[in-house]
C-alpha cells in the first residue's frame, strides 16, 4: 500500500508536469514583467490568505532580486492567532469585503508600465479580484495564479460574479486539485496536505528565472540576494545592500506623486 507521504510526493510530481505544460504562458508573463522592470517600474504582487506565501517567495528571499512589489495586508494574511483578536474569522471576512482593494491601491501612484501578479487558489474571493480590476483599470498587464480545478467548482463572491480568471490577461494554474488537499488517508473522511503552495512556488520560481535571464540579456543583470556560503561574506553583503537600495528607489516612485492629477 502506498504510504501517505509517498502519495503526497507522487502527486507533487504531477504538479511539476502541470507547471511544465504551461512554459509558453510562463514565458509570456516573464516578458511582461521584465519589460516593467527594465522601464524602472515594478511588478506588483498580491495574495490574501495563504496566497501570501507566493508573494514572499518572489521577493525578498535568497535567489530573488528587486523589481517586484509585495503587497501583503496583515489583516488578510496574519494567521498566527487563529482565533480571538486578529483571528482567521476576521481575515476570511475581510478578504470578501468589496472596496478594500481600492483603499489599498489608493496608497500608490501606479503606471501602465507596471504589471501585476495576483495569486488566489480559488480565484473567487473579492479582494484579489478587485485588486486585479484596479490594476487593469490603469492599463497594466495582469497575470493570475489559480488552482484551475478548484476554481471551476468554487462560487465567486464578487458582486458581479466574476472570478480572477475573468479579469486577468493571462492565467497560470498551480495544478492542485479541487479542495487543494491531495492525500487520502484510510479511515479519514477528508483529504489532507494541500498542493497549491507547491504548484504556486514552481510557477513563481520559473517566472523568476525567466525574468532574470531577460534582464541579464538586456544588459541589466539583477542584484540577486545571495548567501555568503556561495559568494563570500563581502560580496553577499554588497548584493543585499544594492538590492535593498534599488527596491527603495523603485518604491519611492510609487509614492512621490500620490494624489496628484
Amino acid at each position: 500500500m502506498e504510504t501517505p507521504a509517498r502519495q503526497y510526493l507522487r502527486k507533487s510530481e504531477e504538479l511539476i508536469n502541470a507547471v511544465e505544460s504551461q512554459i509558453s504562458l510562463i514565458e509570456t508573463a516573464s516578458d511582461w514583467f521584465a519589460k516593467s522592470i527594465l522601464a524602472g517600474r515594478m511588478v506588483h504582487l498580491f495574495g490574501s490568505g495563504h496566497s501570501r506565501i507566493m508573494v514572499e517567495e518572489m521577493w525578498p528571499r535568497y535567489g530573488s532580486f528587486p523589481g517586484f512589489h509585495p503587497i501583503v495586508e496583515l489583516s488578510l494574511t496574519f494567521h498566527n492567532q487563529v482565533v480571538g483578536a486578529n483571528g482567521q474569522r476576521q481575515a476570511m471576512f475581510l478578504e470578501n469585503t468589496s472596496g478594500l482593494a481600492a483603499r489599498i491601491l489608493r496608497n500608490f501612484k501606479l503606471s501602465d508600465q507596471d504589471s501585476a501578479l495576483i495569486i488566489s487558489s480559488s480565484g473567487c474571493n473579492v479582494v484579489p479580484i478587485e485588486m486585479a480590476e484596479g490594476f487593469k483599470s490603469i492599463g497594466m498587464k495582469v497575470v493570475g495564479v489559480v488552482s484551475q480545478k478548484h476554481a471551476e467548482v468554487s462560487t465567486s463572491k464578487h458582486p458581479k460574479g466574476l472570478k480572477l480568471s475573468d479579469v486577468c490577461d493571462l492565467v497560470l494554474d498551480t495544478g492542485a486539485p479541487a479542495g487543494d488537499a491531495m492525500v487520502h488517508v484510510p479511515g479519514l473522511e477528508t483529504p489532507v496536505s494541500p498542493g497549491s503552495t507547491i504548484g504556486g512556488c514552481l510557477l513563481i520560481n520559473s517566472i523568476k528565472a525567466e525574468v532574470a535571464a531577460r534582464l541579464t540579456d538586456a544588459g541589466h543583470p539583477p542584484f540577486v540576494l545571495t548567501a555568503a556560503s556561495t559568494v563570500g561574506l563581502e560580496k553577499a553583503m554588497e548584493l543585499f545592500e544594492n538590492a535593498y537600495d534599488e527596491h527603495a528607489h523603485r518604491l519611492a516612485e510609487l509614492f512621490k506623486n500620490v494624489g496628484r492629477k
